[in-house]
C-alpha cells in the first residue's frame, strides 16, 4: 500500500520555500491566522447595579425576599432606600385596605369587629331594610368608607347583632377600636337628621378631634344648608384657622347675610388671621 504522510505544522507557519515562491508570485498570499471573536457573556440582569428606579418596580414580596438574597452582600442595591420603600409600601397597602362597608352577619362580629388590629378603628351600622334612617345613613357611610379606606366600615342587620333590638332605636351607629366599644349612637338624630352628611358621621365618631376635622364639619354644615348648626361649631372650635374662618364668611355671602360675613372678616383680620392663604373673598 502506498501511505502519503501530510505533515501540518502550527496553523499560520511558514517554510522559507514557500515564503519565496510567494514573493516570486507562484504561490497565493498566506491566509490570515484564524481568530475567534473576543468573548463576551451575556449580561446577567440579576448582576447589573440595583438603582432606585429598579427597586421602585419590585413588590413589597420582592422587596422583603431581597433581604434574605446571600448574593446580595454589597452596597449596590441601596439597602436604606430599600427597607424605606418596603416601609411605604407596607404603609400604603393598611391604609387602603377597606373602602366599602362590609356586610356582616353575628358569626362575623367577633372575627371582623372585636378582634380587629388595635390599629384599625371600626364603626358598626345596626339596620333593617325598609327602614328610611338607615338607608340615608348608608348612604352616608358608603361615601365615608370610600373616603376614608384606612376605618373598617361593616353593617349588621340589627336582630342579628342584638336579639330583639327595637327598631325604633334605628340607625344605630358602634364604634370599635381595639376590641372595646368607644362610641354609641342611637337614632339618627345625632347626625343632623334628614340633614345627615358624610362631614358630620366622621365628625361624631371622632375620639380625637383637630382644627382640619373641625374645619370639614362646618364645611360639611354650610353644604347642606345647615346656618345655626355650622355657626354653633365654629363658636365652639377650641383653635380656628384660615379655612373655618373662610368657609363661614363664603357661607354668609352665599345666602345673601354680607352684614354678617363682613363682620367675620373683620373679626379675622383682628386676630391677624391672613387671608389671603385661604383665598376669604366676599
Amino acid at each position: 500500500m502506498d501511505y502519503h504522510f501530510v505533515y501540518k505544522d502550527v496553523e499560520g507557519t511558514s517554510t522559507e520555500w514557500d515564503d519565496i515562491q510567494r514573493r516570486l508570485g507562484n504561490l497565493p498570499p498566506k491566509p490570515e491566522i484564524f481568530k475567534p471573536p473576543p468573548f463576551a457573556p451575556s449580561e446577567d440582569p440579576e448582576l447589573r447595579l440595583k438603582s432606585k428606579d429598579w427597586i421602585d418596580e419590585r413588590t413589597a414580596e420582592e422587596l422583603d425576599g431581597l433581604e434574605d438574597d446571600p448574593d446580595n452582600d454589597d452596597n449596590r442595591f441601596l439597602e436604606e432606600y430599600r427597607k424605606r420603600r418596603l416601609a411605604e409600601m407596607q404603609a400604603a397597602a393598611r391604609v387602603a385596605r377597606f373602602g366599602t362597608v362590609l356586610l356582616i352577619t353575628g358569626s362575623d362580629f367577633v372575627r371582623e369587629v372585636s378582634q380587629a388590629p388595635s390599629d384599625v378603628w371600626v364603626v358598626v351600622l345596626l339596620f333593617k331594610d325598609g327602614i328610611q334612617g338607615c338607608e340615608l345613613l348608608l348612604q352616608c357611610l358608603e361615601e365615608l368608607a370610600a373616603r376614608y379606606p384606612g376605618t373598617k366600615f361593616v353593617k349588621i342587620i340589627s336582630t342579628d347583632c342584638i336579639p330583639k333590638y327595637p327598631d325604633h332605636n334605628l340607625p344605630t351607629i358602634l364604634v370599635y377600636n381595639n376590641g372595646a366599644v368607644k362610641g354609641t349612637y342611637v337614632g339618627l338624630h345625632h347626625f343632623g337628621s334628614r340633614r345627615c352628611t358624610p362631614e358630620v358621621q366622621v365628625f361624631k365618631g371622632m375620639v380625637l378631634r383637630d382644627v382640619f376635622t373641625w374645619s370639614s364639619m362646618v364645611d360639611g354644615y354650610w353644604k347642606n344648608g345647615m346656618v345655626l348648626e355650622a355657626r354653633q361649631a365654629f363658636e365652639a372650635m377650641p383653635v380656628k384657622n384660615v379655612v373655618s374662618w373662610t368657609a363661614m364668611i363664603q357661607g354668609y355671602a352665599k345666602i345673601g347675610d354680607l352684614e354678617e360675613g363682613l363682620q367675620l372678616l373683620s373679626q379675622m383680620r383682628k386676630e391677624n388671621v391672613n387671608a389671603n392663604s385661604g383665598g376669604a373673598n366676599l
